[in-house]
């Protein structure tokens, strides 16, 4: 069953946690025991009606503070596909969380509370939306019932937003707005009586509809290969095959491929999934690729398509997220992962900061701070094998990492 991919983003106290809650229970995904349990919580925080926002924050501080701080995942089914959303923290302070659990997303789901309008951190959670390419965003105009559902406000909200998408980078997405109450469920699984003035899907109806391609099987073909496999037994014994992850595009049995760095070449004998032959291996399938001949070929190299393999780079100029307390500096040196692959990397200069509500950028900052959005360029000690992000996401991310104190510092975008 197809699986869609979903992150929800809002400022605090927009209901995220709420919409959450009540499409697990008007899908029937909540486990009786689990309701009950929901029941007494709620009744031991004073309120008389079900907060389905405990579903989804499962940590003490969380539900102390009434507060989204981590990134949960939910899953829940229909009988139509599945789905995993990814709700995460609304506070600027947890931007960082957001990145990461937007990383994956087929869809974008923007809380607006209708009282406020967008404030800064909609700029914020629409930018970032842009910036990973995700295809399909939908805006939720919550809390429709403290506005009596007025068809004007609504409208007001809409007409801002569309200032945003004028001035985006990324302009195929396909975005929908709806008006919702998810405290009463109002426009959520199925149609509202009280927005009878708003004649298109509820949420879930319009998620279900949503069609979408594994954007990575459209992309040039890479194979980074993981991990070479020689068995030492007489039934084995001339077996070479190269262990991965299809990252993105296809092989085909026959295919001539090119080994990275190497730049040797060679066709593709055979491809195995466990005991099974595959013609072909699709974009995020894990496979073991055989080659007709013996090329120079090892863990951490990359086997592509002659003709689409892509630049080795030295020097990468980024968008990041920083991620970390302590500042990015010009000068420093930091390890950079893309893929398996880890280098040493040092941050050459800030081209510019991102003021993300206005979209405009601040060339003369010295520095990056926490949550901080900028373009960088970098040069690493041995070459990359990494595409413009805009082109192949999925060969086009990397993350920075402390050397000293091994945490991840930032998330990045391959110009």
């Amino acid at each position: 069953m197809e699986v869609l991919r979903i992150t929800t983003s809002g400022s605090v106290d927009d209901g995220k946690s709420t919409l959450i809650g009540r499409l697990l229970y008007d899908t029937n995904s909540i486990p009786q025991d689990k309701l009950e349990a929901l029941h007494a919580a709620s009744k031991r925080k004073g309120l008389d009606f079900t907060d389905l926002s405990l579903l989804t924050d499962g940590l003490v501080a969380e539900r102390e503070q009434g507060i989204t701080i981590d990134v949960a995942h939910i899953y829940f089914s229909t009988p139509t596909r599945k789905y995993i959303i990814a709700d995460t923290p609304g506070h600027v302070e947890y931007t960082r969380n957001m990145v990461t659990g937007a990383s994956n997303a087929q869809v974008s789901l923007i809380l607006i509370d209708a009282r406020k309008g967008i404030v800064e951190q909609t700029y914020r959670h629409f930018f970032i939306a842009n910036l990973l390419r995700i295809p399909h965003l939908v805006v939720c105009i919550n809390k429709m019932d403290l506005v009596d559902y007025d068809q004007n406000r609504f409208n007001e909200i809409v007409t801002d937003f569309q200032l945003l998408l004028d001035n985006a980078a990324f302009k195929d997405q396909v975005v929908r707005f709806i008006p919702i109450s998810s405290i009463y469920g109002e426009n959520l699984a199925t149609r509202s009586e009280k927005i009878s003035w708003y004649k298109g899907e509820a949420l879930l109806e319009y998620l279900e509809q949503i069609t979408f391609d594994h954007g990575d099987s459209n992309h040039p073909a890479r194979f980074p290969v993981q991990y070479v496999i020689r068995p030492k037994t007489d039934a084995y014994h001339d077996f070479r095959g190269f262990a991965g992850k299809v990252a993105s595009g296809h092989f085909n049995v026959g295919d001539e491929i090119i080994s990275l760095p190497s730049m040797q070449t060679s066709r593709i004998k055979t491809i195995q999934q466990f005991e099974t032959q595959l013609d072909t291996a699709n974009a995020r399938e894990s496979v073991v690729i055989t080659l007709e001949n013996e090329i120079d070929t090892s863990r951490g190299n990359m086997l592509a398509k002659p003709g689409q393999e892509p630049a080795a780079l030295k020097e990468i100029s980024a968008h990041i997220c920083w991620m970390d307390q302590t500042k990015l500096v010009p000068g420093k040196t930091y390890l950079l992962q893309h893929g398996i692959n880890r280098v040493k990397a040092k941050v050459q200069g800030i081209q510019h900061v991102i003021e993300v509500t206005t979209n405009r950028t601040i060339e003369d900052k010295k520095e990056l701070g926490l949550n901080d959005i900028g373009k960088i360029s970098l040069k690493t000690a041995h070459p990359i094998f990494a595409d413009p992000y805009h082109i192949n996401p999925a060969n086009g991310a990397f993350i920075l990492v402390d050397e000293y104190s091994n945490a991840t510092v930032a998330v990045g975008f391959v110009e």
